[in-house]
């Protein structure tokens, strides 16, 4: 009996995540149903907004447009020879076409429109159908800006001018913004959706961070970022990078940045005193998570962590309120970072800012506020006169830099969590980290 008992409690954690996640098959159907609302009501709104009446996606199969991908129905893991979507915008008669010129219905909602037999050329059915609509702007993807929104590959943008009627030409145009709204804007639907996925990312989180899986003296970085990696897969999800974990400690140096992303020790022994960082993120129904969150191991005689180590997060928080209060509607990513940074540091604090859209992929498409390595505000060619959005996601990802007289060193407070900008301003999408997580948990008994 104590054995199963014991049993029962190690799997609890795993009973409570594993509820929310959907079988294959109710999650095709949810993604299509998702991706219906969006080609009916959000696809319109967004060609209205952006000036174009007719978007062409060109894609072949293993090739794909990075926003052809997330237009394929759930059965479709990828396109099938050449796939070209049209979507045609009448504004006048609130209506809008969408139509595959390839061999197939494209899930329910695009139709095919090429009949290979009464037209064998696919780039003249293509033109038919342009001639049909006599657009006013045809969008392609390709983009200097959003590498997300430049997925048309060099073969077929020229074959598609080659074959593109003469008086035609002078209507093509950058579907860059409309395909840069389309991967961030979320729906209703969707946030309901992202709020349970942000919830099972902290769950996964909280019981990486826990004596169930650290043993201090025993367990190492590298053993954590394979029990994360190997949870995602238990569950039936997927990482869409391999998690890290990394260990901040009186004895040790404070590392550049490039640190957190490259040479990195692997293996180090988890020990008594240390601070654990993870970054971790997950992809569950098309959508993206991406965290940051903070651990500490206690040392035998502490049920707490030391009071400096608190505070520091209470300062990574002050960094993360200073941002999330200036993300204003129209303002571009290297406006909200300057103002932001420099609220920070008037408060003492020593801050950098690195956030990045986040939904469709994890590095998605948008508005970004600063780079780790740009920190005076990002180029051009990243985004860099993009204005905030409403109804979009963001990784608010960021650090402070903090002085700890005991360790006779400076550590960073780094964090990370999913933040929404709607239409009333910002919330976080499932909360966020306002208290160190303990290793181990501090348990009743230990108050006697």
């Amino acid at each position: 009996m104590k054995n199963q008992l014991f049993f029962f409690i190690c799997l609890f954690p795993l009973l409570l995540v594993a509820q929310q996640i959907l079988p294959e098959n109710e999650r095709a159907r949810v993604v299509d149903e998702i991706l219906e609302d969006r080609f009916n009501n959000l696809l319109p709104n967004l060609m209205d907004k952006t000036g174009i009446d007719m978007w062409i996606l060109i894609s072949r199969e293993y090739n794909e447009d990075p926003v052809l991908r997330t237009m394929l129905p759930a059965k479709w893991l990828n396109a099938r020879r050449r796939t070209i979507l049209v979507f045609y915008r009448d504004k006048k008669n609130n209506t809008i076409d969408k139509l595959a010129v390839a061999r197939y219905n494209v899930g329910k909602s695009i139709n095919s429109a090429w009949y290979k037999e009464k037209e064998p050329n696919q780039w003249k059915r293509l033109m038919e159908l342009i001639e049909e609509r006599s657009p006013s702007k045809i969008g392609l993807d390709f983009s200097q800006d959003h590498n997300i929104a430049d997925g048309l590959d060099k073969t077929d943008y020229d074959a598609f001018m080659a074959n593109l009627p003469k008086k035609y030409k002078s209507s093509v145009v950058s579907a860059e913004q409309l395909a840069v709204r389309w991967i961030e804007t979320r729906t209703e639907r969707e946030m309901v959706i992202y709020n349970q996925l942000v919830e099972i990312t902290h769950d996964i989180i909280t019981e990486a961070f826990s004596e169930k899986v650290i043993t201090p003296g025993i367990t190492t970085t590298t053993e954590v970022e394979w029990w994360m990696r190997q949870k995602v897969t238990d569950l039936g999800l997927e990482a869409w990078f391999h998690p890290t974990v990394d260990v901040q400690r009186t004895s040790e140096e404070l590392e550049s940045h490039l640190y957190s992303f490259s040479g990195r020790p692997n293996d180090m022994v988890i020990l008594p005193g240390d601070l654990l960082h993870c970054d971790f993120g997950i992809t569950y129904l098309r959508l993206n998570t991406d965290c940051q969150e903070l651990a500490y191991v206690l040392k035998s005689e502490e049920k707490n962590a030391p009071e400096f180590l608190v505070k520091g997060l209470k300062d990574g928080n002050r960094v993360q309120d200073f941002l999330t209060s200036n993300m204003v509607k129209g303002k571009t990513g290297n406006e909200i970072l300057a103002k932001s940074l420099a609220d920070a540091k008037a408060a003492g604090l020593r801050p950098s800012i690195y956030t990045h859209p986040l939904g469709l992929y994890g590095h998605s498409a948008g508005t970004t506020i600063g780079m780790w390595d740009s920190q005076g505000g990002v180029m051009k060619d990243d985004g860099e006169n993009y204005p905030l959005n409403p109804n979009t996601v963001y990784a608010i990802e960021l650090n402070t830099t903090i002085t700890i007289p005991e360790w006779k060193r400076d550590i960073r407070i780094m964090l990370e969590e999913a933040g929404f900008y709607g239409e009333d301003g910002f919330r976080y999408v499932n909360g966020r980290q306002t208290e160190l997580l303990l290793i181990p948990r501090v348990k009743s008994h230990q108050d006697n």
